[in-house]
């Protein structure tokens, strides 16, 4: 088979190898208060220190205490989350941005116009517009926390050392 670009090979790629490990993500979202907070400690928990992982929101919000209570149940501490916004991020340089909501994914757009930077978008439901008890309230974050930990678990498998 002959290349469209004289000088380069055709390379044939499997859909189902493994994408490449980024060494810098970033969890974006509204506020930085429930999504992407999550996100963070959940890839945090699942690869450590092999790879850098922040979070932000286009605004800076108020972490949320029912993410407290259902991240303590994975046994993951969020009293230590602080909100923070993109303008408040001190290391712009990011191998990957995962956006979860459709203002934090229109943010990444206008970021990597003048970052070379991948972006995923993971449609993620916003817990906070949930009505009824606080039971119902609960279970529906922690619906968002599982959904959340099986996308990390699928898109970042845990790398052998």
């Amino acid at each position: 088979m002959r290349s469209a670009h004289p000088g380069l090979t055709d390379v044939t790629v499997d859909p189902l190898a493994p994408i490449a490990q980024p060494s810098a993500v970033l969890f974006a979202c509204s506020m930085n208060a429930v999504r992407s907070p999550m996100a963070e400690a959940l890839l945090k928990r699942r690869l450590g220190t092999r790879v850098y992982v922040d979070s932000c929101g286009v605004r800076r919000g108020e972490l949320d205490p029912f993410v407290i209570e259902v991240m303590a149940e994975r046994g993951i501490d969020m009293g230590r989350h602080r909100p923070k916004s993109f303008d408040d991020l001190e290391d712009g340089f990011f191998d990957l941005i995962v956006s979860l909501s459709p203002e934090a994914q229109h943010r990444a757009i206008e970021l990597t116009r003048t970052m070379a930077c991948d972006i995923e978008y993971w449609p993620t439901l916003d817990v906070t517009v949930i009505e009824g008890n606080r039971a119902t309230r609960l279970d529906a974050y922690r619906a968002v926390r599982d959904e959340l930990e099986r996308r990390i678990e699928a898109r970042f498998p845990e790398a052998t050392e």
